[in-house]
């Protein structure tokens, strides 16, 4: 929802890879229709990780709606993969459109929402640390006791 209110920043144009920032590019590959991870604009790979992750939770056998149904053994795995890719999302919109979640006023917004989003990986440890690096000095800015 946050990603929407941006997409008249976050182009093919202003932004032809995915990235946070300089040092960090990500590419896409979902294992079944793109197997070999392909370089692409970010509105182009948010748009295929958008995707990917509601044909995710539509699976009833990855994602069961009714009591008793078990998981797939893999439902971890596919889960923290979801969390590493959304994750992605936040730091791209950190790193190259801050200053338009400044100018809309949604800052507080954007912070609270990965605010609880970061607690919750660290909760259950669903996100491998090196994977949060982009955004490192944030996180800790965030989850300090004091504030």
């Amino acid at each position: 929802m946050l990603y929407g209110t941006i997409t008249d920043f976050c182009t093919e144009e202003s932004c032809p890879v995915m990235s946070a920032g300089p040092k960090y590019e990500y590419h896409w590959a979902d294992g079944t229709n793109i197997k070999k991870p392909i370089k692409c604009s970010a509105p182009k790979y948010i748009d295929y990780l958008m995707t990917w992750v509601q044909d995710q939770l539509d699976d009833e056998t990855l994602f069961p709606s009714k009591i008793g149904v078990p998981f797939k053994r893999n439902f971890m795995s596919v889960a923290k993969t979801i969390l590493k890719r959304l994750f992605r999302v936040y730091a791209h919109i950190y790193h190259q459109h801050f200053d338009s979640v400044m100018q809309l006023q949604e800052e507080a917004h954007l912070n609270t929402s990965f605010k609880h989003f970061i607690f919750f990986v660290q909760e259950f440890n669903l996100i491998d640390r090196k994977e949060l690096v982009p955004l490192q000095e944030l996180i800790e800015k965030l989850t300090t006791k004091d504030r």
